[in-house]
């Protein structure tokens, strides 16, 4: 009899133990959580950097700054906001216009001046944190996406998760906001998770909840063949946060901007293991590879070859 573990552990899946126990337990010291826990921290070591995430237009951190909100937007048509501590894509509200003294949102809800400001007191009693703590708000710039992505997004804004160890690309994917999600690039939510060839940049068939699909559930876009423009510098600008933070086995969230190119969206220490899923493969053997390894490059740009050349073998 083989035990199912046994036979993923053959196939080269990283299960969460061996996740939590080697590679985010040895490779990523607990100080540093707060750099990537901290959404306005991580912006701000990134500005530093030179790295390219979304602007900054304020930040709301006191109730007092809440019952003036409308004056901190009053001159933005559009915007996003979000906790500085959340997760999993909770929280997030995005604005895309106005009308007469109104908010409306990516599904067409108008909100009012009232409502806009308890959603923030909400953010900022810790609805939705890590660990419920009280937060702060994140008021930035809304991305519009690359038109690449039109056919295979519903609402929301798709973005790419590139998987990092000890700062080489090991594997990416590409998420794609559906109906179920509400718009949310989030996996657990209901989005759909293609794998991208990490070499390319190229899609392969996607994943939505536990099945494969090779369309998107909402648009019926053929999801397998998409090549990701400016693929080699998003790689690099995924690759340089590894120096950001100092973290070894790290998430990088990407956004692919119309008009400003590849942003940072966020960064994440406990990456979900659902990558492997859309790549229909394992993540030990370039893992267990690079571990081996006593020199990695010193260079984004050269680790983004390493991480080209591994995925090619493999």
């Amino acid at each position: 009899m083989t035990f199912p573990w046994r036979r993923l552990r053959q196939l080269g899946i990283l299960g969460v133990n061996h996740r939590n126990v080697v590679f985010t337990g040895m490779y990523n010291p607990r100080h540093l959580y707060p750099l990537v826990d901290d959404k306005r921290r991580t912006k701000e070591l990134a500005i530093a950097a030179g790295i390219a995430v979304p602007e900054l237009y304020g930040v709301v951190q006191t109730e007092a700054q809440v019952r003036h909100v409308d004056e901190l937007v009053a001159e933005y048509t559009d915007f996003c906001v979000k906790p500085a501590h959340g997760s999993g894509g909770r929280g997030i509200l995005i604005i895309t216009g106005r009308y007469h003294q109104r908010y409306r949102k990516a599904n067409g809800v108008l909100l009012t001046a009232a409502e806009l400001a308890h959603y923030l007191s909400n953010i900022l009693s810790g609805l939705y944190s890590l660990g419920g703590r009280p937060d702060a708000a994140l008021i930035e710039a809304r991305v519009l996406f690359d038109p690449v992505f039109e056919q295979v997004s519903y609402l929301g804004v798709p973005d790419v998760r590139v998987l990092l160890f000890r700062g080489v690309p090991v594997m990416a994917m590409l998420r794609l906001p559906t109906r179920m999600s509400d718009g949310k690039a989030n996996l657990h939510q209901g989005a759909v998770g293609a794998g991208i060839e990490l070499n390319t940049g190229r899609t392969l068939s996607g994943v939505w909840g536990n099945r494969v699909v090779t369309e998107h559930p909402d648009t019926g876009a053929p999801i397998r063949g998409l090549q990701l423009p400016q693929w080699d510098a998003l790689l690099e600008l995924a690759t340089s946060c590894y120096e950001l933070v100092g973290l070894g086995y790290i998430g990088v969230d990407i956004v692919l901007d119309r008009v400003k190119g590849p942003l940072v969206l966020e960064l994440n220490a406990r990456p979900g293991l659902g990558i492997q899923l859309a790549n229909e493969a394992g993540l030990l053997a370039c893992l267990k590879r690079l571990e081996a390894e006593a020199d990695i490059p010193p260079t984004p740009q050269e680790r983004t070859a390493l991480g080209k050349e591994l995925s090619a073998a493999l």
